[in-house]
């Protein structure tokens, strides 16, 4: 299961600055972002190479962060339709999908989802979402990205 870091951070200027120098000083490298909003703080949940790694030296630096089991799906092809198809999949297994976006690989520009789920480890979830044409990437296959 590929694992997001969720960071809970002051929502000042500098503080996205602090997080970023933190990860380069580890050489670690983040492939996709999201900060989101919550008045007075702020969540900023990243995909990571080595998520792990990022979650010890952030916490070593003082950053509350949590890491989450998150979807990570690729389409077969690139075509129009493919978010219906996913969320057909989705909603066949009562999947409630709580935050997503995307990004695309580095290595061979191909656009994959990230999707924050009431149940990631649902079992037949794998199966499902491959019958309609998508493939579940491991933490693994991410990472080796």
């Amino acid at each position: 299961m590929a694992k997001q870091l969720t960071i809970f951070m002051e929502n000042r200027p500098g503080r996205m600055k602090s997080i970023s120098d933190v990860l380069l000083e580890n050489n670690l490298n983040i492939w996709a972002f999201t900060i989101q909003d919550r008045g007075e703080f702020g969540l900023m949940k990243l995909i990571v190479d080595k998520p792990e790694k990022a979650q010890l030296a952030l916490a070593d630096c003082g950053f509350a962060c949590v890491l989450k089991d998150v979807l990570a799906v690729t389409a077969e092809k690139d075509q129009p339709g493919n978010l219906d198809k996913l969320t057909t999949a989705l909603l066949e297994k009562g999947v409630n999908v709580k935050d997503a976006y995307g990004f695309v690989s580095p290595k061979d520009r191909q656009g994959i989802c990230l999707m924050e789920v009431d149940n990631p480890n649902d079992l037949g979830l794998e199966e499902t979402i491959a019958a309609h044409g998508f493939t579940l990437l491991t933490g693994k296959e991410l990472y080796e990205l």
